[in-house]
């Protein structure tokens, strides 16, 4: 646990399930202050503010789109309305979906691009005039994943959200280092979470996944939400610009282990 997020505002989109809901309980653990960003199901979204305040923290959920410039604008202008200030924001909504390259629309791309790339541009860049014009060593914390290193075919417009998404988080650190505002990715790996749950439940896809994973198991998310509250906390106060990859290894080429290759 980290005490010094004990009462720190924490805006964390796409909150409402998987490992978003999972690093907004972690933070009601660290007793901070929530806010729940949900795009669509409001019931889930009231699931997980219950949850944080049974963890020790304190909740308020915001529906919005990633995606849309006055949503993002709406969600942190309510992280400061409700609670006076913004610490921490965590650009965690994103999504994904298989298509052959070759057969992939433009709409299907801009809508992992606007989301998963846009929607974390949007959610910085609102977070760091917040922190600039009120001189607060604020914390951007981006979700990533092993595929900003790691090619994936049929999921080219995934892999180049996330590709963008490191060297936005690393421009981003660079220039506001001077202003003390941190900035830094989590790259996960392979995330037992709802929208892996029906690939995960079938016994050959899951041993294929595990079997590119050297430590040989599927991550959960609140592996994930670990990271997340020490990138956030002072424990990792000389840190910035960094990818930490979550990953059991998998972005170390298991195919190499015991000496094959």
């Amino acid at each position: 646990m980290y005490p010094d997020l004990k009462g720190k505002v924490v805006v964390i989109t796409g909150a409402s399930k998987g490992i978003g809901r999972a690093m907004a309980i972690r933070f009601g653990q660290e007793q901070a202050k929530v806010v729940i960003n949900y795009r669509s199901s409001e019931e889930e979204a009231l699931e997980v503010m219950k949850e944080v305040k049974q963890a020790g923290g304190d909740a308020i959920i915001v529906s919005g789109d990633v995606t849309k410039e006055e949503d993002v604008k709406r969600l942190v202008r309510s992280a400061i309305d409700h609670y006076g200030t913004l610490d921490v924001m965590i650009n965690n909504a994103g999504i994904e979906n298989p298509v052959p390259s070759h057969e992939l629309s433009l709409s299907d791309w801009n809508k992992v691009i606007n989301t998963n790339l846009t929607g974390a541009f949007l959610g910085s860049r609102e977070a760091i005039k917040y922190f600039v014009e009120n001189n607060i060593r604020g914390n951007v914390i981006n979700m990533s994943s092993v595929h900003e290193v790691i090619p994936w075919p049929l999921f080219v417009h995934y892999a180049a959200s996330k590709g963008g998404i490191k060297l936005m988080t690393e421009t981003l650190a660079l220039e506001y280092a001077p202003k003390g505002i941190r900035v830094n990715n989590i790259g996960p790996g392979a995330i037992d979470t709802p929208i892996n749950a029906e690939k995960f439940s079938d016994p050959e896809q899951r041993k294929d996944v595990e079997s590119m994973i050297p430590m040989g198991y599927i991550g959960k998310p609140e592996q994930i939400a670990a990271a997340a509250a020490w990138l956030a906390s002072s424990e990792s106060s000389y840190v910035t610009g960094i990818t930490l990859f979550v990953d059991g290894g998998m972005t170390k080429y298991p195919e190499f282990q015991a000496g094959r290759g």
